[in-house]
């Protein structure tokens, strides 16, 4: 691809910030080329294309990560924070450009558009919307997280990048949820649809992150992971070395993960100007 060769292999990895602003650009090109060529039903591709275009830079970073790792001569995990938080911070800065993208395009664009291009996206919504605040919600979140994470791990180590697919798609859902919920609810509300979805985000952002985050740590684990099989024995300290470093990231996904759950489930029992905005945006009062 055209794209890959625009900047240094290790440009991304200096400059972690640029990243939300490749999100976001590869966001508006992934749906602007599905809708071109799948009209009638762009949702999807546009996910797909915007994983698709993202892949050369993360597969640049994965090869750089993996060097690194092979110049490791011990473990410890203040070099295991230290080394991760520039690869993670890209993940990060990547998710938060693509979900301010379909965010401000659910508020913006006209409803027939919206309905158009984010169909997939919004059945997600009606599929939970009425179970917001249903019993037994932290074991029903937690659970549901949980799949996502195990996903992501699992197709990055099979693939290597192909969580990026998985994060891109929660990026999407997220931010159409939270922007057609802030829009609805400020039409409903009679007042600024931007207002709303300023609030919702401020709302949502401790446990948004938290999750966010556990589902890159897992998918930068079973990346690593993957590579590190093809060129390391299973039988050589090598190779025991990263699976322990990679079990170590994994396992913090794990625990950031209940957090999350947990902020969760309090922001949703909790706050109350989130569930107003909810309920305003389904027609309530």
């Amino acid at each position: 691809m055209v794209l890959e060769h625009l900047f240094p292999e290790d440009w991304l990895e200096q400059k972690t910030k640029f990243a939300f602003l490749l999100g976001a650009g590869y966001s508006v090109i992934g749906i602007s080329i599905a809708k071109l060529l799948f009209p009638t039903d762009p949702a999807l591709v546009a996910v797909a294309f915007t994983s698709l275009i993202m892949l050369p830079e993360l597969y640049k970073l994965f090869g750089i990560e993996q060097r690194q790792l092979r110049e490791e001569s011990s473990f410890s995990l203040p070099k295991l924070v230290h080394d991760e938080q520039d690869f993670v911070r890209i993940y990060l800065y990547l998710f938060l450009g693509i979900l301010l993208v379909y965010s401000i395009a659910t508020v913006v664009l006209p409803s027939f558009q919206v309905n158009d291009l984010f169909k997939q996206q919004l059945d997600m919504r009606h599929r939970t919307g009425n179970a917001v605040f249903q019993h037994g919600l932290f074991q029903s979140i937690l659970v549901n997280n949980f799949f996502v994470l195990v996903a992501c791990f699992l197709l990055s180590l099979i693939s290597g990048d192909g969580a990026i697919f998985l994060i891109t798609w929660n990026a999407s859902v997220w931010g159409t949820i939270f922007g057609v919920t802030a829009r609805n609810a400020a039409l409903n509300a009679g007042v600024s649809a931007v207002y709303y979805l300023s609030l919702v985000l401020i709302i949502v952002f401790p446990h948004m992150l938290l999750e966010a985050l556990s589902y890159i740590l897992a998918a930068i684990s079973g990346g690593l992971i993957s590579k590190n099989v093809l060129i390391e024995r299973m039988d050589s300290s090598r190779f025991q070395m990263v699976f322990r470093y990679n079990s170590a990231i994994f396992i913090g996904a794990l625990v950031l993960l209940l957090i999350g759950a947990l902020v969760e489930t309090l922001v949703l029992g909790n706050v109350s100007t989130y569930a107003k905005i909810i309920a305003q945006s389904y027609g309530g009062i």
